[in-house]
């Protein structure tokens, strides 16, 4: 997994019109010079939130590029728990499950 690439491109997208613009127009081109796996290439195609964040994409980057595709922010929530109920834990990042499922703070 590439959880770097795929942030570094939503870090950029959320600043750059016009890689917004070529984004828009060709999802999959402007995805080209990142080195991604197929999962999370077709994540930001997609796009697909909850996928995005059970890969580990930061809440805070993920929610401009949700906006980006006029996602709601209720739709957005939901879009991020139902990642969770279908793919499973956060892999990555700082939301991934650390081992520590069950423990009460």
């Amino acid at each position: 997994m590439s959880l770097y690439f795929v942030l570094k491109f939503l870090y950029e997208l959320n600043r750059d019109r016009g890689l917004q613009e070529a984004y828009l127009a060709d999802r999959r081109a402007v995805l080209e010079p990142y080195d991604l796996t197929d999962e999370e290439a077709d994540a930001l195609v997609g796009p697909d939130i909850g996928l995005l964040y059970v890969l580990g994409v930061n809440g805070q980057i993920l929610m401009h590029f949700a906006a980006l595709h006029q996602i709601e922010w209720s739709d957005y929530l939901q879009r991020m728990r139902d990642g969770v109920a279908e793919h499973g834990p956060v892999r990555a990042g700082v939301y991934a499950m650390s081992g520590c499922e069950g423990v009460e703070a």
